[in-house]
C-alpha cells in the first residue's frame, strides 16, 4: 500500500527558527539512536517514523554508528527514503553525524580530516541521498586542531553534500572557535547538538547555551528525557523489566539510575502531575523553555512513547512557580553530562 502523508500534518507541531538562521525546526526532533537498528523490522519501523511524520516530525537525527549495529539505522533509514518517504524529501530534515568509532584503525573515529569526510560520504550512501540537510561533527577531538574537523565540514558544504553543519558536544570556548573558524571560511555554524534535560544542566553551567545564543547558534537537545528517567517509567520502587535498563549491554549507566536521580525524577513526576501533563511532557516543556533551544530530540521505543512526547507541543508555558519546584525537586539528583574528552 503506497504510502500518503497526513494532509493535516502541520497543523499542530510547532516550528522554531534555528539561532539567526532562517531554517525551522519542529519542536519535537525524532533521533534514531538505539530503536531503529538491526533488531528493528521494517512495519514497526515505519509505523514510528510515517506517525512522526504525519504528525509534523520533519527532522529525523541519525549518525553513522547509530544502530545496533553501528550503520543499520541509515540503512533502514534509507530503506523509507527510498519506499515511503521519496515523494516528500523536500519536506524533510535529515541529518548525519560522524565522530565517534565506526572502523578499525586510526582513520574511523574523531576529527580528522580524512575521518569526517570519507565517513560522511559513507553515510549518504547508505541512506541513499545526494545531500544531508544538517552534518554534525558529533563531539570534540582534543587531538586534531579544530582547523581541520571545520575544514571538513566546509568542504562537504563547498561540495554540496549538506546544505548546514553542526556540532555536537562542544563546550563554550570551543563552540566559539568553531563558530570563527567557519565564518573566516564563509560557512555558517548552523546548530549546536548537546545533551541537556532538567537533570543535566551542564551547558548552563559552562554556559554553552548563551555563548550559541549569542552567537546566533540554534540549539538541538538531545536525551531531554535524561535516557528515560524523566519519562515516569524507572522509579525506586520499580525494577527494570521491560526496559532498556535490563539489558546488560545497556548504555543506560548505574549512576544515571541510582537512587537520589530516580527520588528526584519522582519528584518532577509530581509536579507534572499537578500540571496534568506525563512526566515525558513536562520534561520537554522545560527544555522547550528556553528561547535558545530549537528544538528537543527525543528517542522512543514504541509509538505509544512518540505519542506522548508530542503531548508536549503546545502545553502552557511553565510559571516562575513552577520553575522554582523543579529546581528544588531537581537538587538531590542532579547528573554532571559535561563532555569529558
Amino acid at each position: 500500500m503506497t504510502y500518503r502523508a497526513d494532509a493535516a500534518r502541520y497543523d499542530t507541531m510547532e516550528y522554531r527558527k534555528t539561532g539567526k538562521w532562517g531554517l525551522k525546526l519542529p519542536a519535537i526532533s525524532l533521533g534514531l539512536w538505539q530503536n531503529f537498528g538491526g533488531n528493528r523490522d521494517y512495519p514497526s519501523a515505519f509505523e514510528i517514523l510515517g506517525y512522526a511524520f504525519d504528525h509534523g516530525i520533519t527532522h529525523f537525527d541519525l549518525a553513522n554508528n547509530y544502530g545496533p549495529p553501528p550503520g543499520s539505522a541509515e540503512e533502514l533509514f534509507g530503506q523509507v527514503l527510498a519506499r515511503d518517504f521519496r515523494p516528500y524529501r523536500d519536506e524533510l530534515i535529515v541529518s548525519s553525524k560522524a565522530g565517534w568509532g565506526m572502523w578499525p584503525g586510526p582513520y574511523g573515529d574523531f576529527g580528522s580530516r580524512k575521518y569526517l569526510i570519507a565517513s560522511a560520504d559513507q553515510s549518504l550512501k547508505r541512506m541513499g541521498l545526494e545531500y544531508f540537510d544538517i552534518f554534525y561533527h558529533h563531539r570534540y577531538d582534543k587531538n586534531t586542531p579544530i582547523e581541520e574537523s571545520m575544514s571538513a565540514l566546509e568542504q562537504l558544504y563547498r561540495q554540496g553534500k549538506t546544505l548546514y553543519v553542526g556540532i555536537s558536544s562542544y563546550h563554550a570556548d570551543d563552540t566559539r572557535k568553531a563558530h570563527d573558524i567557519l565564518k573566516s571560511m564563509g560557512v555558517p555554524l548552523l546548530i549546536h547538538q548537546p545533551s541537556y534535560s532538567i537533570l543535566n544542566r551542564w551547558i548552563e553551567d559552562d554556559d554553552t547555551i548563551g555563548t550559541c545564543g549569542e552567537l546566533g547558534v540554534g540549539m538541538i537537545a538531545f536525551s531531554p528525557l535524561q535516557q528515560g528517567v524523566l519519562s515516569g517509567k524507572y522509579s525506586t520502587k520499580a525494577g527494570r523489566a521491560g526496559t532498556r535498563a535490563e539489558n546488560k549491554n545497556s548504555t543506560i549507566n548505574s549512576r544515571t539510575l541510582a537512587p537520589n536521580v530516580l527520588k528526584a525524577a519522582e519528584a518532577i513526576a509530581a509536579i507534572a502531575k499537578k500540571r496534568k501533563q506525563s512526566p515525558a511532557q513536562l520534561a520537554l516543556s522545560w527544555v522547550l523553555r528556553r528561547k535558545e533551544v530549537t528544538s528537543a530530540l527525543i528517542g522512543v521505543r514504541t509509538l505509544d512513547q512518540l505519542k506522548d512526547c508530542l503531548g508536549a507541543v503546545g502545553a502552557p508555558e511553565l510559571t516562575p512557580a513552577e520553575l522554582k519546584a523543579i529546581d528544588a525537586a531537581a537538587k538531590g539528583g542532579m547528573l554532571d553530562g559535561r563532555p569529558n574528552w
